[in-house]
């Protein structure tokens, strides 16, 4: 069980979830502003978490195009503060609890070790490429705008029996709703990676223990399932699509649910997946080209580099990045 509510609120831990918020928010004006009485503040966020007394506020709204167009709600510098306290004392705790093929927002995890596993999946599922595999792909539609408050905190109070800590969170979960109350959760907000991941486990340890599937692997909204044949994959389907409604009160997205032959090419995380090599989705590849000719960043460039070298795109490379290499 979890608990660390008294660990959240010490003010060594706010000092030190301070040290990790500042990095690269150092012009912010909030930031500054926030930083001329910092320890003023923190003593006084310290205080209002000891006498139940702190409030989540309000968020400011933005958008941003990743590559598509994303709602971001900013929350103060004093919550995104507390996000970070919060975050690095329940994430190592949580963390455990998830399932080794769970890649997005972790330590030692992410997109490349994701794409690298998928590789690996399809080598194990086709034995080396002797026989046909087939891959369920499926996305989660309006991912963050449909996490529901109510499940996510019953899942959370599975875990603790720390009231104080229920307390505390909820009240950062139920601080923003999306389409209508009780329901969302912000893009911006640090402690939304963690509690995603705590409502998706739900999701992954069914797959894995109900389904027995053994080539699954998910990345934030999007998963995949690796069987040798097309009709196991078939009869799961509905399975999968009624769990995450009755349970998690989510759906599959109708237009992006798949079961093709990894043969024939199968789009995850940016790039298309054939057996022996993965070459960059037409859309992503675009895009990428019109980031590189708007942008004289060497660090951007770099980045760029840095992901063609995880596929086929020597020719993108040497064409758009003639420094590379």
């Amino acid at each position: 069980m979890v608990g660390g509510f008294e660990k959240i609120a010490a003010t060594e831990n706010l000092l030190e979830a301070w040290r990790e918020f500042l990095p690269g928010k150092r012009g912010k004006r909030d930031v500054q502003e926030f930083q001329l009485r910092l320890i003023d503040n923190i003593l006084s966020l310290n205080s209002d978490l000891l006498n139940c007394r702190y409030r989540h506020g309000g968020y400011m709204a933005f958008k941003i195009s990743d590559p598509k167009p994303r709602d971001i709600h900013k929350a103060s510098v004093r919550d995104r503060l507390l996000h970070h306290a919060i975050y690095r004392q329940l994430y190592p705790f949580f963390d455990r609890t998830f399932i080794a093929d769970s890649f997005s927002c972790r330590n030692d995890k992410g997109t490349h070790a994701a794409m690298d596993r998928f590789r690996a999946f399809g080598r194990i599922a086709s034995r080396n490429n002797t026989r046909t595999c087939w891959v369920l792909k499926c996305d989660i539609r309006k991912f963050f705008a449909n996490i529901d408050h109510g499940i996510l905190t019953e899942i959370i109070s599975q875990y603790t029996t720390d009231k104080k800590l229920t307390w505390l969170l909820r009240g950062i979960i139920e601080s923003f709703s999306s389409t209508r109350p009780g329901v969302g959760l912000p893009l911006g907000n640090l402690t939304s990676q963690l509690f995603v991941n705590i409502y998706m486990n739900e999701f992954d340890q069914f797959v894995k223990h109900n389904l027995r599937a053994k080539h699954y692997l998910r990345y934030a909204d999007d998963f995949v399932i690796f069987a040798p044949n097309s009709e196991w994959l078939k009869i799961i389907l509905p399975e999968i699509s009624n769990f995450l409604r009755n349970r998690l009160k989510l759906e599959l997205h109708p237009k992006k649910v798949s079961i093709a032959s990894l043969a024939s090419g199968v789009d995850f995380l940016g790039w298309v997946h054939f057996p022996d090599h993965r070459v960059l989705r037409t859309a992503t590849k675009q895009r990428m080209i019109r980031r590189i000719a708007q942008t004289e960043k060497e660090e951007t460039l770099a980045s760029y580099r840095g992901l063609l070298g995880h596929g086929n795109a020597e020719k993108i490379k040497n064409k758009y990045l003639p420094l590379a290499g």
